[in-house]
């Protein structure tokens, strides 16, 4: 059940994060950079409009109706993407794509945290937080490579291809967790009368900040700042990527051990502010040791991911934390899309040392707000 639900979001990633890898081969045919820019983030837009809908349907109709019903639409949009031609099909097919693809980030997260116990839970969710580098790394080796050597429309069978694997694997193994009886407390909206699980929407908002930083501008400032080959770097990338995912199978261990899904949070927030603040002295004062900590930084940025969802999905409860978690996901995608943009001038007029230091200050504001009084215990 968890390899299901961890493959069913690597293969969302795939078709929403894949269609970055075009954009050589689409400027190379003759598409502006602006243009190939459109149809990468096309699957983004489609993605961010549809979140919170399936989040809907997810409590409404279960979660393995949603995977199933999701997949097999990104399988028939991947297919359009693959026969269509010309900019505007391609991008409308791309938006479908990534909108269906969304399908799965609430599905699959309620299928862990539905099926595990809460003992196990954190650490159950930390690997199926896994998915999104696994889907980018499938991504970055294949769609790139297969654009170049045989053209766009052949590297779009890469998404369609893992959407109809995954849909198969997910219609033989997931099942629908077990539901508590419905109540007027389960399906009490979690929103009516507290903050918690605001406070904690609010607290990913903040901690995207420097995890975008770092994932934007690291192989840049390791190309054009410390002088390496666009290898050298794409290769310590690829490390970091892989440290990042088990960083968050580290955290959510962490919370099963202490019993806490946010105090693991707020260290990592007061973590991921040292991080990023000695990472923007190191750059700075062009020492040595600034490479490793951007390692760390990538690896510590990324590990409340897990918790977050985690926490959210247990206050939340089956009857509601699909759509908590459709706005979890939305809000925290509309704060990554300003980062790149925003972090870009503050590079441009500052420097790489100042962007990075500057991203200190998000984790540093997120920290006192993760509302740990609050939570419950365990269960």
């Amino acid at each position: 059940m968890l390899v299901a639900s961890t493959l069913a979001q690597a293969a969302s990633a795939v078709m929403v994060h894949g269609p970055a890898f075009l954009i050589p081969t689409l400027h190379r045919e003759g598409m502006s950079l602006p243009e190939a820019g459109l149809v990468a983030a096309a699957p983004s837009v489609g993605m961010m409009l549809a979140l919170v809908a399936w989040g809907w349907v997810t409590d409404r109709r279960g979660e393995r109706f949603v995977l199933l019903t999701g997949l097999t639409g990104a399988a028939l949009a991947g297919l359009a993407s693959v026969l269509v031609d010309g900019l505007a099909p391609l991008v409308v097919t791309l938006v479908l794509g990534g909108a269906a693809a969304a399908s799965t980030n609430a599905a699959s997260g309620r299928v862990v945290v539905g099926w595990f116990p809460p003992e196990r839970r954190g650490l159950a969710m930390g690997f199926r937080q896994m998915s999104q580098p696994i889907g980018v790394g499938i991504a970055a080796v294949s769609i790139a490579v297969v654009a170049d050597e045989h053209g766009v429309s052949a590297a779009l069978w890469v998404p369609t291809i893992a959407a109809v694997a995954v849909l198969g694997l997910v219609a033989a193994v997931v099942l629908d967790p077990p539901r508590p009886a419905r109540t007027a407390e389960s399906a009490d909206n979690p929103y009516r009368g507290s903050r918690y699980v605001a406070r904690i929407h609010g607290v990913s908002v903040l901690l995207v900040v420097p995890q975008f930083v770092v994932w934007t501008f690291a192989l840049v400032w390791l190309v054009q700042g410390r002088g390496w080959s666009p290898a050298a770097a794409g290769t310590l990338v690829g490390v970091a990527q892989v440290a990042g995912a088990l960083g968050r199978m580290g955290a959510g261990y962490l919370s099963d051990v202490v019993g806490s899904r946010l105090r693991p949070l707020r260290w990592v927030a007061l973590a991921a502010a040292a991080t990023m603040a000695l990472l923007g002295l190191a750059v700075g004062l062009e020492l040595s040791v600034a490479v490793l900590l951007l390692v760390i930084a990538t690896m510590v940025t990324v590990a409340d991911n897990g918790l977050a969802f985690t926490a959210i999905a247990e206050r939340a409860g089956p009857f509601w934390s699909g759509r908590a978690l459709g706005l979890q996901n939305t809000a925290q995608y509309l704060a990554a899309s300003a980062v790149p943009p925003l972090a870009g001038l503050t590079v441009t007029h500052a420097g790489y040392a100042a962007a990075f230091a500057l991203a200190a200050i998000f984790p540093v504001v997120a920290a006192p707000l993760v509302p740990v009084d609050a939570e419950r215990p365990l269960s």
